[in-house]
C-alpha cells in the first residue's frame, strides 16, 4: 500500500492568494495520496526590516490572524490548526467578514476556546511564530511570500514557494496541478513559472477550476 506523502505547507491566514492555494491542496488529497501538515508564517515578519512595507499594513492587523494561529498550533497541534485556518479563511476570503468578533467565532467553529482570541494583541507565541516562520524561510529563502510547501521525499525534501493560483482546481484538475508542482519543484535546475497576475481572477471563476482539462 503507497504511503500518503508528506506535505507541510505554511501560511499567512490573511493572504488570498494562499488561501485558495490552500483550499486546491486539501482538493489534491482527495485524488492523490498526500497528507497535509500545517504550519504559519507571517507576511510581517518577512517584510519585517524593509524600508517600505509592500503590505501597507501600518496598523499592524496582519499580525493580530498570525499570532492566533500561532497559539493555536502551539495549544492544540497542527490539525487544529487546519481546522482554525478553514473556519477563519472561509469568514476573510469568500464571506469578507472584517468585523469584530470573527476570530472569537472562527475559533468556536473549530472546536478550540474563544480566549485564544486575546493572542491577537499579545506577544506570548511571538516566538513560536518566528521559530515556525524561520523554518519556512530556511527552506526557501526570505526573498519569497506565503504559502510555503515542503515535500518529504527518500532523497531528501523538496520545498518551494506556491504556487499561486486565482481559484482552487478540484478533482482530477487538482491531481494533474499538483503532479506539475511537484515534478517542476523536483527538477535541480527549475526556477520560475509565472505570467502576468492582470489575467488571473483573485475569486477563482469556473475555468480556473478546469485547469490541465
Amino acid at each position: 500500500m503507497t504511503q500518503p506523502t508528506h506535505v507541510d505547507f505554511w501560511f499567512d491566514p490573511s493572504c488570498p492568494y494562499t488561501w485558495l492555494t490552500s483550499r486546491w491542496l486539501l482538493h489534491a488529497c482527495e485524488v492523490r495520496p498526500l497528507t497535509p501538515h500545517w504550519h504559519v508564517m507571517s507576511l510581517t515578519l518577512l517584510n519585517e526590516g524593509r524600508e517600505e512595507d509592500p503590505e501597507g499594513d501600518a496598523g499592524g492587523y496582519l499580525l493580530r490572524p498570525v499570532r492566533i494561529s500561532a497559539g493555536v498550533a502551539e495549544e492544540y497541534g497542527e490539525e487544529a490548526l487546519g481546522r482554525f485556518y478553514t473556519a477563519l479563511g472561509s469568514r476573510l476570503h469568500e464571506h469578507e467578514e472584517f468585523r469584530a468578533g470573527v476570530f472569537e467565532d472562527a475559533l468556536e467553529d473549530a472546536g478550540l476556546p474563544g480566549e485564544l482570541a486575546a493572542a491577537a494583541e499579545s506577544d506570548r507565541y511571538d516566538a513560536a511564530l518566528r521559530a515556525s516562520h524561520g523554518a519556512a524561510v530556511a527552506l526557501v529563502g526570505s526573498d519569497v511570500g506565503t504559502p510555503v510547501m515542503a515535500v518529504r521525499r527518500r532523497a531528501g525534501t523538496v520545498a518551494f514557494f506556491g504556487p499561486c493560483v486565482s481559484g482552487a482546481p478540484s478533482g482530477e484538475a487538482a491531481g494533474r496541478l499538483w503532479d506539475g508542482t511537484l515534478a517542476m519543484a523536483e527538477c535541480p535546475g527549475f526556477f520560475e513559472l509565472r505570467r502576468s497576475p492582470g489575467l488571473l481572477d483573485v475569486r477563482g471563476r469556473a475555468d480556473a477550476r478546469t485547469c490541465g482539462a
